[in-house]
């Protein structure tokens, strides 16, 4: 039996495949398609899922590959520069496209150890008090302790366990894909720019030899929108709009996507997890999707590892749903707004007009960027014995990445994907916890609280000075003490790169 099988090699699947690996956790990840996909659905990360990848030491990989992009306020075709003050010393994306992101986690989970098996399809999932029974398509039989849909929308993993669905179906159909244009370029730019003034879910995004990503919307809502759509629907619909079908040609690959939004009623049954679009469907304006699975791993990662090492506390794995769902159905919300701005009536058109003035507005630009880049997700972590009384801002927010006077960035401390007591009066004791948080004395300008102890992902547990606290904040989200420190433990000098 192995710890965890993942079901789902993609985006999400591979991330939370290397942060189990990160905690020595047994992982199979069982993935139905032979190759890597070549669909470039997922276009970049945006600034959280940039500080993911710092956090993990993977953020120079995506550079040396993938350009940086600033586009503040993206909201339903509105773009707007980018916000000043926001919270986060990454005020940038990548436009990594999804088959570059997949190989570098991919690579990245391989090298820590995973296995990865590919042309493996489930048929049928089940569960008992010990473990999950997984059967693939060729008989061939496996069992774990744990088992994580990652899936997609479809998820059979879903469906298997009977978690209901629910949400608003499709009414509007978009074709994507990849494919050669022999129209003159400057014809192609100016016929879409044309196209727009009405048609915001059009384009034609040049890619280099001729070759472009073309959106187009569809004639009408298919209902098995699982088969994929031809060459001849996409030069059908670009006749109707633009008039020409400009040559196309040659493609790569083609899909279709509606605005269907669904979320999974609970991410868990019992030893089985939800992650990405096995949790959850929507449009992908804002460009939300990829990064919003990422994150869904990144939350699980550690809390499944603390399961399967057995330290983690009572209900620790419980709050991976009551965190991340809420993220979810917010996503479900604004992507529903902006379909509702895209739209070309004239109801939609002065809504986006009066969208767009009040974006200029540099408090609701930020707002907007904050919600779409997520880097305004705040966890509802109520203080330990003060009732219903809120904590510090800090608490539940991710800690944007700190300049240290000794240690250089904050960043450069979690690649190792343990808790980090940053201590700047060097009063505190993370004793009896050394096996899973590292203890760092040193000091921040940046930072105006005496000490902070974050969590795997990045959040912010706890702030103060008082040890007693400290305790009960450590036990709360790291399990009871220890005896000593175990391998692989580290002092205050911090904690070794394994990126």
């Amino acid at each position: 039996m192995t710890d965890v099988i993942v079901v789902g090699g993609g985006p999400t699947g591979l991330m939370l495949t290397a942060e189990l690996r990160l905690h020595g956790v047994r992982v199979v990840v069982l993935e139905k398609l032979t190759e890597p996909t070549k669909e470039g659905r997922g276009q970049g990360l945006h600034a959280r899922s940039v500080e993911v990848m710092d956090q993990r030491g993977l953020l120079d990989r995506f550079l040396a590959q993938s350009e940086k992009f600033q586009a503040g306020g993206l909201f339903g075709g509105i773009v707007k520069p980018w916000p000043e003050r926001l919270d986060t010393a990454h005020p940038f994306g990548v436009a990594s496209p999804q088959p570059v992101t997949e190989r570098i986690l991919q690579e990245r989970a391989l090298e820590l150890g995973a296995e990865i098996r590919r042309g493996c399809e489930v048929a049928t999932v089940s569960q008992d008090a010990e473990g999950v029974d997984v059967v693939l398509t060729d008989g061939t039989r496996l069992r774990s302790r744990y088992l994580v849909g990652c899936d997609g929308g479809r998820s059979l993993v879903r469906k298997q366990l009977g978690i209901g669905f629910p949400g608003l179906p499709a009414t509007v159909e978009t074709l994507l894909g990849e494919m050669a244009l022999t129209e003159d370029p400057d014809t192609i730019a100016a016929v879409g720019e044309e196209v727009r003034q009405t048609q915001l879910r059009f384009g034609a995004q040049p890619l280099g030899d001729g070759v472009y990503r073309v959106v187009v919307p569809a004639d009408g809502v298919r209902e098995d929108r699982g088969t994929p759509p031809t060459l001849d629907d996409f030069q059908q619909q670009l006749r109707a709009l633009a008039g020409t079908d400009f040559g196309a040609h040659s493609p790569r690959w083609l899909s279709r996507f509606g605005d269907a939004t669904r979320q999974a009623e609970r991410y868990r049954e019992g030893r089985v997890l939800l992650a990405g679009d096995a949790a959850h469907i929507h449009p992908p304006t804002g460009g939300q999707g990829l990064n919003l699975g990422v994150q869904d791993a990144f939350n699980l990662g550690w809390k499944l590892a603390g399961e399967v090492n057995g330290w983690a506390p009572t209900g620790l794995l419980d709050t991976y749903h009551a965190e991340r769902h809420p993220v979810g159905a917010r996503v479900l919300d604004n992507t529903r707004a902006q379909i509702t701005l895209l739209g070309a009536d004239p109801g939609a058109t002065a809504l986006r007009e009066l969208f767009s003035k009040l974006m200029d507005f540099d408090e609701v630009n930020r707002y907007v960027t904050g919600m779409i880049t997520a880097v305004d997700v705040r966890y509802d972590i109520t203080p330990v014995g003060s009732g219903t009384e809120p904590g510090h801002p800090l608490l539940g927010a991710r800690l944007r990445d700190l300049q240290l006077k000794q240690e250089g960035r904050l960043y450069g401390l979690l690649h190792a994907g343990r808790g980090l007591l940053l201590d700047q009066g060097g009063r505190l004791s993370a004793e009896g916890w050394a096996d899973r948080v590292d203890h760092v004395v040193d000091v921040s300008e940046e930072l105006d609280v005496p000490a902070v102890l974050l969590r795997p992902d990045g959040h912010v547990a706890w702030t103060g000075d008082d040890q007693r606290e400290l305790r009960a904040q450590l036990a709360r989200w790291f399990g009871a003490a220890s005896g000593g420190p175990a391998n692989g433990a580290r002092d205050e000098d911090g904690p070794a790169d394994v990126a």
